[in-house]
């Protein structure tokens, strides 16, 4: 139980919740790194368990389906119950259903792994979510674009382990997922008592305000403006992961030059979240959403055009850095008007993300052309650009 001195000592000396930060940074590294792990290694559990292409479409819709679940349910166990709860068992279900990916050898199996990690990983991303936007107003500046930096960090991270294992054998690379999913399971006791501490601290929402019942938001229309800009950001996140290397692939790059277009993208993006909160603080998040969402816009627009593959990597490397601090200021924005606004907006992203990169299929099929296609995040980063501020700036 934290005493009533400990609020005042937090205000008077300004001394920052660091171990909470810390363990924050943890958390969202290491969900980067088990989303990567899942990932890379669905060829393996398509081999391992003889599934068809359809077939394990049914597996990775399951996780969506899961994920999207978990986002909602989780707004309203934060909203009732307090975001504490969404840091243990989540994390843990989370980590247990990738170690446990590769014990799995049917259809039905992979599909009930797969929508265990989907539910977990939304209750957790509500969660993590949620405690970064309370730590932020403990802090009293900006650190939420640094702690989705250990998330891109962590993506990074768990790529690179799971191509260093590409090709060896079944066992091996999935003990890879199993310490991935170990490491994340043991942040969970000594984060629940900082992140605890936390909600004891700030009981009122920002500038001393009380969250109404249930969430209730001050204005619809500006929580579906944040989703939708949401929607806008990571359907180009999800058009880097899954067209990046084969847009390179069409302009006769190399088999590693290509693959190394989504490993630049995420770089890009990690660096530009890194300095973020500086950025933020000096500039003001509406006008660096602004200018980043520009900057995405004419660097994958320009690489589109010139059509060789150098620019296209520049092209992708603008995009991310570009798009890199508008998401955490989406989720600070909708952490003003309660959690079920943070779980509402994240939902709303991951509809972008998962179904970008079809859209973007699609429009390849019905045109003939990728790079036409691939306008598609180009445009969405403009119309960013032009009501971002909007978005940010309303209450």
């Amino acid at each position: 139980m934290v005493t009533t001195a400990a609020p005042a000592a937090l205000a008077g000396e300004d001394t920052p919740p660091v171990s909470a930060r810390r363990l924050l940074t943890g958390y969202f590294a290491g969900l980067g790194a088990l989303m990567a792990v899942w990932g890379a290694r669905m060829p393996a559990v398509q081999a391992a368990a003889h599934l068809s292409a359809g077939h394990l479409s049914l597996v990775l819709l399951a996780a969506a389906a899961g994920m999207v679940a978990g986002l909602y349910l989780g707004g309203r166990i934060a909203q009732r119950h307090g975001v504490d709860r969404l840091l243990v068992t989540p994390a843990v279900a989370l980590a247990a259903a990738l170690a446990a990916l590769g014990t799995c050898r049917t259809l039905p199996a992979l599909i009930g792994v797969a929508l265990v990690f989907g539910v977990a990983h939304g209750l957790l991303d509500v969660g993590a979510n949620c405690s970064a936007v309370r730590c932020q107003d403990a802090y009293g500046r900006s650190i939420m674009s640094s702690l989705h930096a250990g998330y891109s960090l962590g993506a990074l991270s768990g790529a690179a382990a799971a191509a260093a294992t590409a090709g060896t054998a079944h066992d091996r690379v999935f003990l890879i997922a199993g310490l991935t999913a170990a490491a994340l399971a043991l942040l969970t006791a000594p984060a629940v008592r900082s992140i605890t501490d936390l909600g004891q601290m700030h009981q009122e929402g920002p500038q001393g305000t009380t969250p109404g019942p249930a969430g209730v938001d001050r204005s619809r229309t500006g929580l579906w403006l944040l989703g939708a800009l949401a929607a806008a950001c990571l359907l180009g996140e999800g058009a880097a992961a899954d067209w990046s290397a084969v847009h390179l692939h069409g302009l006769d790059a190399t088999a590693a030059v290509s693959a190394s277009a989504y490993a630049v993208y995420s770089a890009a993006m990690a660096s530009g979240r890194l300095a973020g909160d500086r950025l933020t603080t000096r500039f003001g998040a509406p006008t660096l959403a602004r200018a980043g969402a520009i900057v995405a816009a004419a660097g994958l627009g320009v690489g589109l055009l010139v059509g060789s593959a150098p620019a296209a990597l520049l092209g992708w490397a603008f995009l991310g850095l570009g798009l890199s601090t508008t998401v955490p200021a989406l989720i600070t924005a909708a952490g003003r008007r309660g959690p079920r606004a943070v779980a509402a907006v994240t939902a709303t992203g991951y509809v972008g993300l998962l179904a970008g990169p079809a859209a973007i299929g699609a429009l390849a099929s019905l045109t003939g052309s990728l790079p036409v296609a691939l306008t598609l995040p180009v445009l969405l980063a403009a119309a960013v650009a032009a009501t971002s501020r909007h978005a940010l700036e309303t209450p």
